[in-house]
């Protein structure tokens, strides 16, 4: 008979809880996260050539996705506050989708990861990306936001066998 995996924020009795960490040993835990802003070309060619009406659309939302990850455990109820070591996004222009590609990593030295921070700054940068675009076109998809892996803790490495679904 297997065993039933259990949730780890969730009580005996039910009750929604944040899981206690402190007796986990600190160890270098990094993420990397991805999603998609599909924007179309008119707005993908104004996000190129820096002519979006409320400014440089990249370097806006790199600092909103940086500060997304910094606030992960005000967003999230459940979150523990994670001291970042490093966040970084990245942004790739895709002309054939008219799509911007977001990436972020994140990492820490601690008792608990960071996948909600990689994916908080993912999703903050793209909802940024949005928000600056949406004089151009409201037609703009935000989709794909998955973890794409993560090193450290007890649960070990892990790594998405395939970055997205073609």
């Amino acid at each position: 008979m297997t065993e039933t995996p259990s949730l780890s924020h969730v009580d005996d009795k039910g009750q929604a809880r944040m899981v206690d960490v402190s007796h986990k040993t600190s160890t270098v835990r990094t993420a990397v996260a991805s999603g998609r802003v599909v924007v179309g070309a008119e707005a993908l060619r104004l996000i190129r050539e820096n002519e979006i009406q409320k400014g440089d659309v990249l370097t806006v939302s790199n600092v909103a996705g940086v500060l997304g990850a910094k606030q992960t455990s005000r967003l999230l109820p459940l979150c523990h506050d994670v001291l970042l070591q490093n966040v970084e996004l990245e942004f790739e222009l895709e002309d054939e989708t008219g799509t911007v590609e977001v990436r972020a990593i994140t990492k820490t030295i601690g008792p608990t990861g960071v996948e909600m921070e990689a994916l908080t700054a993912v999703s903050v940068a793209a909802l940024t990306v949005y928000d600056m675009c949406k004089s151009v076109t409201k037609d703009i998809e935000i989709t794909d936001i998955r973890l794409l892996a993560k090193t450290g803790g007890r649960s070990g490495d892990y790594r998405r066998a395939s970055p997205r679904n073609n």
